[in-house]
């Protein structure tokens, strides 16, 4: 049996696989079991931060391998407390929470609101999040997820949250009560098709939250970790979040999530009041040291300059309807269906990804301006041949 026979074998068909087995790479180019290589417009959903086996990351995480791999947390470990000393210097917040992934770094800033606005009211646990939004896959964050389609099957789902409409602010007006204890978004909507929410509405939320006594929890998830040009996305909008969450790139590839905390709410979660078996893990941690000790300002910069190099040249490609999102966080509107696009895109040596009705890239932060090229080439023989 070959890779593909076997999956189909005995894994769980939830994912729409794509006909290609991955078996190697080397920075954005990856390799398929064929030995056909691919150029990588979408780093594993905005996982490998570095690209595939970048030779500083792989030292760091093989280091700490020889070491030790695993301890429990009730013992300290360096990874995982110069990690958590980097989040909060590089943030400005004041604590953090680590887990296994984006759904569980939601899960604890969820819990984690909740408990501030109980500890003050036990009716206040009410939390506004956004029509098209995505939160993660568990039945709490699916909950949370403003997006019907993600609420037909596995109820009954947790009880507490409302949907306010992206960019409406009298729509956020209008939900906003006594019994909300936090308004949760994201910065850009990803999975609702990498829409960016407008300066105005973000500055509204946070005049409503703080004039209700509630918190504002920012889902960085996917637009972390330098994704968008900046660290967090939420810089982008000059506001400090109370709460939070980040995963997907930050440790390059290797399972983490994080939670950070604001001065207000640091001592929300007392002892005994939440844990994870694999949060803050040494391996992953040391990874995630590694990615965001390299993302200071200049490397920053760098991937500003060459995100608008690649909007640059995607506005000029025929069929390109219009693009949004920001830094290597991109949507592309096209005139002939993405999904069509993703196929042909695979089948000439592109990895690219869709999101809702639209061609989505998110390519290594780290590509590399020949493989940008090659990719940007693939993608404009692509849609002139649809």
């Amino acid at each position: 049996m070959n890779i593909k026979e076997k999956d189909q074998k005995y894994i769980m068909p939830t994912y729409g696989r794509l006909d290609v087995a991955l078996v190697e790479g080397k920075g954005s180019t990856l390799k398929d079991s064929e030995g056909k290589e691919y150029i990588d417009f979408g780093s594993g959903i905005a996982v490998n931060t570095f690209g595939a086996c970048d030779e500083e990351w792989v030292k760091a995480v093989t280091a700490q391998l020889n070491a030790i791999q695993h301890t429990s947390n009730y013992y300290y470990t360096k990874p995982c407390s110069d990690l958590a000393e980097l989040l909060c210097e590089k943030t400005g917040m004041s604590k953090v929470f680590f887990s296994n992934s984006g759904a569980e770094a939601n899960e604890c800033a969820i819990k984690a609101a909740r408990k501030y606005g109980t500890d003050k009211n036990p009716e206040k646990n009410i939390i506004i999040t956004l029509k098209n939004s995505f939160h993660g896959r568990t039945v709490t964050t699916l909950s949370a997820t403003g997006q019907d389609v993600f609420h037909k099957h596995f109820t009954p789902f947790t009880e507490g949250f409302v949907y306010a409409e992206a960019n409406n602010i009298e729509s956020l007006k209008a939900l906003a009560s006594p019994s909300c204890c936090a308004i949760m978004f994201e910065c850009i909507q990803g999975e609702g098709g990498v829409l960016p929410l407008t300066q105005e509405f973000v500055e509204a939320a946070k005049k409503i939250a703080d004039e209700n006594d509630m918190l504002i929890v920012i889902d960085e998830v996917q637009t972390g970790n330098g994704r968008t040009g900046k660290l967090y996305a939420h810089e982008h909008y000059d506001i400090k979040p109370d709460i939070f969450s980040t995963a997907k790139g930050l440790a390059g590839g290797l399972p983490i999530g994080a939670t950070l905390f604001s001065e207000k709410v640091k001592d929300v979660l007392p002892a005994g009041s939440h844990g994870s078996t694999f949060g803050g893990n040494p391996i992953a941690a040391a990874g995630a040291v590694n990615v965001l000790s390299r993302l200071d300002n200049d490397f920053l910069n760098t991937v500003e300059e060459n995100s608008a190099y690649l909007w640059s040249k995607l506005r000029e490609i025929k069929g390109v309807k219009s693009i949004c999102g920001k830094g290597y966080m991109i949507g592309i509107e096209t005139e002939t269906d993405a999904k069509e696009i993703l196929k042909k895109c695979l089948e000439n040596g592109l990895l690219v990804l869709t999101a809702k009705d639209k061609v989505r890239l998110l390519p290594p932060l780290n590509i590399t301006k020949n493989e940008l090229d090659k990719g940007i080439s693939i993608f404009k023989s692509v849609m002139e041949s649809l």
